[in-house]
């Protein structure tokens, strides 16, 4: 019997702005961020989202196919939590009607969390396989204006289906891990903005990487070469291609260049786009490698690098499952990515400082959102979600 993912499918607002017009605000050049960092786009929720109307988004078409009584788990991953005590999957568990027996959790770990998620969803299917774990990983990057991060801001979720005997990867049990306490990244309680050390923080990544790597090649069989494709944490898009270039020398990989960036090309293309999503980043990368590779994946074999800031990183691998392609949901993605709106950087500034309410006030939001669920206000310091 093998564990993994089923079904997978993501969603970001439909709000975006070009990187060209901050490049113009600070009288840079655009290749600054469409070369240097890889980001063209980057997505800002609308009033009325955040992380549990993104996850409820993402969720929904998993389960309108599978039904409100099928998953026996939310394993909800964010980052970006909206409260320090309740679960924000259990707002999401409400909005998608699912049954009262299906337990629920938040996790957190940095842009780590989700991966946590599906290792432990995956054991609770190996250990019942006839249940359904329903992993949903959804942030909002944010950064303080005019500093290096503000560029690497976005949005999004990510709604992954784990069951036996998966439609779409199945999931190796070997990984490896490699843990460190140290100041990277992080944001305090107090701050609705992370602070970040940029470029002590892509030395971490990179060391994490080699040292997760060496970890798993000590419990696997598998080496660099029996990889097809490699999808790596995404911060900005750079930060793959880099990672991946670091890793075929610590294996003394004689691929080109061109073969190198190759493998991991296709996970990219959706994050130039929407921006850095913390947790969902990664995977959301997994469906740009399924929705947009032009070759056939079936039985090709992926390298998932997962990192959380602070720092917690992990190696694992998949192999692709013959007929994936018939339970992807490319249409309905590349119709929301299409019917996104720009905006101009005035309206950016109005999205970015549209912060929650702290006075227990009676509060509503702006209608904005395309989607199905919306964050109708807060009354009292109590959100209140409603489906559209």
């Amino acid at each position: 019997m093998s564990v993994g993912i089923d079904e997978i499918s993501f969603y970001t607002s439909n709000y975006f702005l070009d990187l060209k017009h901050l490049a113009e605000t600070h009288s840079i050049d655009a290749d600054k961020f469409y070369q240097g960092i890889g980001q063209e786009k980057m997505g800002m929720p609308a009033p009325d989202e955040d992380v549990v109307t993104m996850a409820a988004n993402a969720a929904f078409p998993l389960i309108e196919r599978v039904g409100t009584d099928a998953i026996s788990t939310v394993m909800f991953a964010t980052e970006t939590g909206i409260d320090q005590s309740k679960s924000a999957g259990v707002y999401v568990h409400r909005l998608l009607g699912l049954n009262a027996n299906c337990r629920v959790v938040e996790m957190k770990q940095a842009c780590y969390s989700a991966t946590a998620a599906i290792q432990m969803a995956c054991a609770l299917v190996a250990r019942q396989p006839e249940k359904k774990v329903l992993v949903i990983a959804s942030d909002v990057a944010r950064y303080d204006l005019d500093t290096p991060g503000e560029a690497t801001q976005g949005c999004g979720a990510v709604a992954m289906l784990i069951t036996a005997n998966p439609r779409l990867v199945e999931l190796d049990p070997e990984v490896g891990n490699y843990t460190e306490d140290v100041m990277d990244f992080w944001r305090p309680n107090y701050r609705s903005t992370a602070l970040v050390d940029g470029k002590y923080s892509t030395k971490i990544y990179l060391k994490s990487l080699k040292m997760a790597w060496e970890h798993f090649r000590e419990v696997s069989s598998l080496a660099f070469t029996d990889f097809q494709h490699f999808c790596y944490h995404l911060p900005f898009t750079r930060m793959a291609q880099k990672a991946h270039k670091h890793l075929a020398r610590v294996n003394d990989s004689q691929l080109t260049p061109e073969e190198l960036d190759q493998q991991v090309e296709d996970t990219l293309l959706y994050n130039r786009i929407i921006g850095n999503s913390y947790t969902a980043s990664m995977y959301i990368g997994l469906a740009s490698l399924l929705e947009n590779c032009k070759q056939n994946l079936a039985g090709k074999r992926i390298g998932f690098f997962s990192y959380g800031s602070g720092c917690v990183a992990e190696f694992f691998s998949g192999k692709i499952v013959a007929g994936y392609e018939k339970c992807l949901h490319s249409n309905k993605h590349q119709t929301m990515l299409e019917a996104r709106n720009a905006v101009t950087y005035d309206e950016y500034l109005s999205l970015y400082n549209d912060v929650d309410p702290t006075d227990g006030g009676e509060h509503t939001k702006a209608e904005g959102t395309t989607g199905r669920f919306r964050l109708a206000g807060i009354s009292h310091h109590k959100r209140e979600y409603i489906a559209c």
